[in-house]
């Protein structure tokens, strides 16, 4: 089946836009999507898009936190949501024939949370901890540090911020930032599987169509503000007592993904770490027992090679697309970074990549790259 051709968008007058892939599996996964994440944070509110995104589900004018979570998955429904640099979204996946309970509910946390003081305190502690979680697995610090070394500014910051930065946060501050950010013109509504477009359209229309207008008449454009930063390489080795095994991350700057280029890269990354027939992995892990996780680069000079690497992208993109909220995911960054209809040319963008641009972009990684490493600190 040419999912495809059971694509559907369409740009309210509002700004607000709709995508849609139709599915017959009695099935649908929903998000609520802002376009706006860590990476339009200013370096001293960073965490606040995760901020606002832990309190929109702990309350709204005409439900608590529990029903919220209850409606959902009473009706047999799963709730989530997540932050990241470009995009905060709310989802839910349950049976097609409760779209209206998804709708309604997700719509409820966007338009009438409350942001209670006393929940608000309390998430603050909670993201405490979960900075504190980044900290003390070695892994995640790893990454989060590796960041550090790629970028400067807000780019540079975890997302789930500092406790600098989080302590500052009040509810003044979320306030202003959600009325700022939560307006239609920001919004990506997704649905994946069995529904009608047409209600699903309506249902926006309706509940999304009276926004706030400015002095012209017209509704209102928010602008989701834009941060500067920069791009570097750096290195940096870090000792720490209490840990047995080395984390190394090896990371270099890669195309965006407007440009075609960043398929080359697609295809490096996955001959070089994409599962146990990866490169790195046979050589780190089989064949001299080195470790257990594998991450790192390097070149490409065989064309056969080249080909099995797109067969297995490819069929990794296939076997992705099969659950919805997957899917949905997958429309959403795309849509975020281009235009959702874009995803479904992945397998022809990746069979055009050249051997030689996988080769140039390998070349320049070995010269131009970040380097970290979280090592076991000596004992004197």
């Amino acid at each position: 089946m040419d999912l495809k051709t059971n694509f559907k968008k369409k740009i309210l007058s509002n700004g607000m836009t709709i995508i849609f892939e139709k599915r017959n599996v009695p099935v649908v996964s929903v998000a609520f999507a802002v376009r706006a994440g860590g990476i339009h944070e200013e370096v001293s509110e960073k965490g606040i898009s995760h901020f606002i995104e832990h309190m929109l589900y702990k309350g709204t004018k005409t439900r608590t936190s529990k029903q919220i979570a209850e409606e959902i998955e009473q009706n047999g429904g799963e709730l989530n949501g997540f932050t990241s640099e470009e995009i905060t979204a709310y989802y839910c996946k349950m049976p097609s024939k409760h779209l209206d309970i998804a709708l309604n509910v997700l719509t409820d946390i966007i338009k009438n949370s409350v942001f209670d003081e006393k929940e608000l305190e309390k998430e603050r502690k909670v993201i405490f901890e979960e900075i504190k979680m980044y900290k003390d697995n070695p892994q995640m610090h790893s990454i989060s540090e590796i960041q550090k070394l790629l970028y400067t500014g807000t780019l540079g910051i975890n997302l789930a911020g500092t406790f600098e930065s989080m302590n500052k946060i009040d509810r003044k501050k979320i306030i202003e930032k959600f009325k700022q950010i939560y307006e239609p013109n920001n919004f990506i509504l997704c649905v994946v599987g069995d529904a009608d477009f047409e209600q699903i359209t309506r249902f926006a229309e309706k509940n999304f169509g009276n926004s706030p207008r400015d002095d012209s008449g017209e509704p209102s454009k928010s602008k989701v503000p834009n941060q500067k930063f920069e791009l570097k390489n750096e290195s940096k080795i870090e000792e720490r007592e209490g840990v047995d095994q080395a984390n190394l991350v090896f990371a270099y700057h890669i195309p965006l993904a407007k440009d075609e280029k960043c398929y080359s890269a697609k295809i490096l990354s996955s001959l070089m770490t994409g599962g146990m027939s990866s490169r790195l992995f046979e050589e780190i892990r089989e064949k001299r027992n080195l470790a257990y996780a594998i991450s790192g680069d390097s070149n490409i000079n065989k064309k056969k090679e080249l080909n099995k690497i797109k067969e297995q992208l490819i069929g990794n993109y296939q076997i992705s697309m099969e659950d919805s909220r997957t899917q949905m995911i997958n429309l959403l960054v795309s849509e975020i970074q281009g235009e959702a209809k874009d995803f479904y040319e992945y397998e022809k963008n990746i069979s055009k990549v050249k051997l030689k641009d996988v080769r140039e972009l390998a070349k320049k990684a070995i010269k131009e790259y970040s380097f970290f490493a979280l090592v076991p600190k000596e004992k004197k």
